[in-house]
């Protein structure tokens, strides 16, 4: 039997133009991310991508959100319903838009002559206002939360909801003051890469939408994006764990924060599959 939250909506629609972008922008996503995770030191990022990055794990966790963003997409190509990852493109948007603008900031740090940044460039001085675009135009298509849709409790949604605040907090540091950010930072970093791990943290904004919208089918794609990215900078920061300064108390509180945000979210994705089978409803997100 289906629920009303697995029942499509006449209004729920995932526009062709929304599928064509998110197709576009995937090899892109991958390609990035296999340079950047495998190749992730000093001398292979100045040989391969858009700028010479140190240390290893600031290109890994980029690579990270990557391939994240690949799946993301690749999911969005897919949706049969536009509310089930409608959630994503606003904060994909922003985390592009931010990427641009610290790429004109720092205009004379990138390797000019290499392929990879002029791809670079073209890439995030198109996807904001595509990302954008598509967003505008698709978001008419966001039905109301129908009458007894599943929903998640409100005490996981107001803790998703602090940690988007959170989220949004660091990448205002990050971004608007990269000199603080250095200083204190658990790994080292640049006035770039903290421009880049605040558009990185801007991504985590979404959450703060949790506060207003507990349909679970809405967040299902996102937490599963989430995981996908939280496993891969486990590994990465296990791969690169001696450039992580155990001086500052930073270290320690990204450590904890990325085990208690990883097994948060996997506990929460786990039950709310668990209500969802009990509802005798699969999941909207995997039709």
């Amino acid at each position: 039997m289906s629920s009303p939250d697995a029942a499509a909506s006449p209004n729920d629609r995932v526009l062709p133009a929304t599928r064509i972008l998110s197709i576009a922008i995937i090899p892109f996503l991958v390609v990035a991310f296999v340079l950047l995770y495998f190749w992730p030191s000093a001398d292979d990022t100045g040989r391969l991508f858009a700028w010479r990055i140190i240390p290893s794990f600031t290109p890994m966790v980029l690579a990270a959100v990557y391939l994240g963003g690949a799946y993301f997409f690749f999911r969005a190509a897919r949706a049969q319903q536009w509310h089930t990852v409608g959630g994503g493109f606003l904060s994909v948007g922003l985390f592009a838009t931010l990427m641009g603008i610290a790429t004109i900031l720092h205009w004379s740090l990138f390797i000019h002559t290499n392929l990879a940044f002029w791809l670079w460039a073209v890439l995030y001085f198109t996807t904001p206002f595509l990302v954008f675009a598509v967003w505008w135009r698709n978001r008419s298509e966001q039905p109301p939360t129908p009458p007894g849709a599943l929903l998640v409790p409100i005490p996981a949604a107001r803790l998703i909801g602090v940690a988007g605040v959170l989220a949004a907090a660091a990448s205002v540091v990050l971004f608007l003051f990269p000199g603080l950010a250095i200083d204190v930072w658990p790994w080292t970093l640049t006035q770039l890469t903290a421009r880049v791990m605040g558009a990185i943290f801007a991504l985590g904004a979404v959450g703060v939408a949790a506060l207003h919208h507990r349909r679970w089918s809405g967040m299902q794609i996102l937490l599963q994006v989430e995981g996908l990215m939280l496993a891969l900078i486990a590994v990465a920061a296990l791969r690169a764990r001696d450039e992580f300064d155990p001086s500052k108390p930073l270290t320690w509180l990204f450590a904890v924060g990325l085990v208690a945000l990883a097994a948060g979210s996997a506990i929460l994705y786990a039950r709310m599959q668990q209500r969802a089978a009990r509802a005798g409803a699969a999941p909207s997100s995997t039709a």
